[in-house]
Parts: structure tokens; sequence; C-alpha cells
């Protein structure tokens, strides 16, 4: 009886974070012949938890809570949060738009850095939820963003603009790190994106 009240509960935690993914504006039909597309995320209108905290707010809360249970502990997870964006979300996206697009053998690349692309896909962090893992009960993170391309050379021409809601990040087993369930929210917008791709823009 317990086994099937804890997969119920699972379960409706999965169905609770199904992702949403819409186009805004715009179409696909200027990506059509790219093989190169610059990428870069941006966190200046981050919020987080259900209270829609700003990235500072929730740092400082974070830390402090930390520290209070174990001293010094809430300092080293700022650190581990800092570092997170660039060693293990921005990676887990770029991984996975890039692998489900050459697996279908299409010959477009996602990178960072790549200024002299046509085109930039601007990756708007908008809101996380981080959220847990008590080993038997679990919920999974949330991940929502704003998917923007954009012309390298004029970022205001915005030519299509994707809104990707609550993409879930979890692993098989437990995880009990919050900055690698997130990393699994940007992995599972990575794939998402990429499938969509797919049959919109690289038939």
């Amino acid at each position: 009886m317990k086994k099937v009240l804890v997969l119920a509960v699972l379960l409706v935690s999965s169905m609770m974070t199904a992702q949403k993914m819409e186009v805004v504006k715009g179409d696909f039909a200027f990506l059509a012949g790219q093989k190169d597309i610059n990428i870069e995320f941006d966190y200046s209108k981050l919020t987080l938890l259900k209270e829609k905290k700003t990235e500072a707010e929730y740092i400082a809360e974070r830390s402090k809570e930390l520290n209070d249970k174990t001293k010094g502990v809430g300092d080293i997870w700022k650190k581990k949060w800092s570092g997170a964006k660039e060693s293990i979300w921005q990676p887990k996206f770029l991984e996975l738009v890039n692998i489900v697009l050459a697996k279908k053998k299409k010959e477009v690349s996602f990178q960072e850095g790549l200024t002299s692309a046509k085109y930039t896909l601007i990756v708007e962090a908008a809101w996380i939820f981080p959220g847990w893992d008590a080993m038997v009960m679990k919920q999974p993170a949330k991940v929502t963003t704003n998917l923007r391309f954009v012309e390298t050379a004029n970022k205001s021409n915005v030519l299509l603009e994707i809104s990707s809601e609550n993409a879930p990040g979890d692993q098989y087993g437990n995880n009990f790190s919050n900055e690698s369930r997130i990393g699994e929210g940007f992995a599972k917008t990575g794939k998402s994106l990429a499938g969509l791709l797919l049959k919109k823009a690289y038939k």
C-alpha cells in the first residue's frame, strides 16, 4: 500500500511539472540553411520559488539558512551556485540540443561565442524552482525560459520567440543537488527545443 501511495505521489508530481513550449511570435523560415547558431544565456530577470524571489534574495536567504545549520556550509553552497551556470546548466542545454539534432543528421550547431554567426539564440532564464529530494519523496526542479532568436548584429530584431514553461529537472534514483536538478531542467529545455526545430525548421 505504501509503495502504491509513493508511486501515486510521484505520478502527480510529474504531471504537475509537464513542460509547455509554444511559439510567442515569429516563424522558423530564417533558420533554413543555417549551420551555426550563436547562443547566449541571460539570468538578469531570473526569479525563484513560488514567491518569485530575485536571485540575490534567494542566494542571501539560502546561504544564511545553511550557515545557521552548519557554519561555513552556506558560503560553500554560494560558490557552488555561482559556478553552476557555466559548469552545469549551460553545458546541459547545449549538449542536449546538439545531440538531438546530430542524431537526426542535421548539420547545425549551437555554440557559445560564435559571434560571426548570422543569428543568435538568447536563452533567458525567467523562473526556477529548485525542487527537493527527501529519499522516498521528491519534487523535480522546474525551469522556465524565454528562447529568442535574434540577429547577431541587431539583437533588438527578434525573428522568433518561444516560451518554455516548467521544464522538469530530475534524474533516476536520488539527486540531492539543487544545482544538478536544475541542470536537468535546462537539458530538458534543450531537448524539447531541438524536437521543435526538427518539426518546424529542419524537416
